[in-house]
């Protein structure tokens, strides 16, 4: 391996501190909201909290997990997110796969129309009555049927089906197999990659909603909780998720005078990013090759 010239190690070393810098810019937010969610928060107050906890506390999550209010929303959160990704990725590869086929008619134009749908759409009032209208205010389906297609998701899962061999779907026509045949038990194994990555980035869509609940949601059983931190973030609601845990003790009296709306939305923002966050290593290997086979074979 040749030397690295003077010219070329200054280069390096401006380009491993930029690395470095920009790499802790990203984190430090992350980490400091971690740091305060363990902090006593009428300390936090007092400024200075950055790289630790300076009075270590508990109190925080204690509160998070004893509102009943915040442990539903994050189960609706779990719930919207694994049937809306499952529903979303089927549904929207079952069309790719579709839309791939030489024979189907008026394919240019269907085409056309989905592509237009990206660009062009009704807007919120025009949503709003046709949510109404189908009867999906105040129902688990509205987080659903909504997002079930994915037009930007389909174009990826059609570029990389066109990129199968064509020889498998002849070979499984030739054994009598037929087109949902072939669809899952050839071209679904065969997507592991895409599959992965466009499942990664639909989850964290779902996960990260808070808006179509804050539009089409009124009953609190029904609020993720995106929604309940945007609340959080929205209003002074530490009295009144306090008044929900037994404070008769003149200890928990005292702890509750401890918390502030700061202390308790960074704790919520805990609890809310580290599910999806955790996910990010186990489907790494997949982002390169998912996307890059997806968005660059035709």
């Amino acid at each position: 391996m040749a030397r690295l010239g003077f010219s070329d190690r200054i280069m390096m070393i401006f380009i491993y501190a930029f690395v470095i810098i920009l790499s802790f810019s990203a984190f430090y937010p992350f980490w400091n909201a971690l740091v305060v969610s363990f902090n006593l928060g009428i300390d936090t107050t007092k400024g200075g909290v950055t790289f630790w906890p300076r009075v270590f506390t508990l109190e925080n999550y204690d509160i998070v997990f004893k509102d009943d209010r915040l442990v539903n929303g994050f189960f609706v959160s779990i719930a919207r997110t694994i049937v809306g990704t499952a529903s979303s990725i089927l549904m929207t590869a079952i069309l790719a796969y579709g839309m791939t086929k030489r024979e189907l008619i008026g394919k240019k134009f269907y085409m056309l129309f989905f592509v237009f749908t990206m660009y062009f759409g009704g807007g919120l009032i025009p949503s709003y009555l046709l949510i109404s209208s189908l009867g999906l205010m105040n129902k688990f389906a509205v987080f659903i049927i909504p997002a079930l297609i994915s037009v930007w998701n389909m174009i990826i899962f059609r570029t990389f089906f066109k990129g199968l061999p064509v020889g498998l779907e002849e070979s499984a026509q030739i054994d009598g197999a037929t087109n949902w045949g072939i669809f899952f038990r050839i071209v679904l194994p065969l997507s592991g990659p895409v599959i992965a990555t466009l499942s990664l980035f639909t989850a964290v869509a779902h996960w990260n909603d808070w808006f179509v609940p804050s539009i089409y949601i009124t009953n609190e059983k029904l609020i993720p909780i995106q929604t309940m931190l945007r609340q959080i973030l929205n209003a002074n609601i530490v009295t009144d998720m306090s008044n929900n845990l037994d404070t008769a003790s003149a200890a928990r009296m005292e702890a509750m005078r401890t918390i502030t709306t700061k202390s308790l939305t960074m704790a919520t923002m805990m609890v809310a990013t580290l599910p999806i966050v955790m996910v990010y290593p186990f489907v790494q290997k997949y982002f390169v090759k998912g996307v890059l086979i997806g968005s660059l074979k035709e």
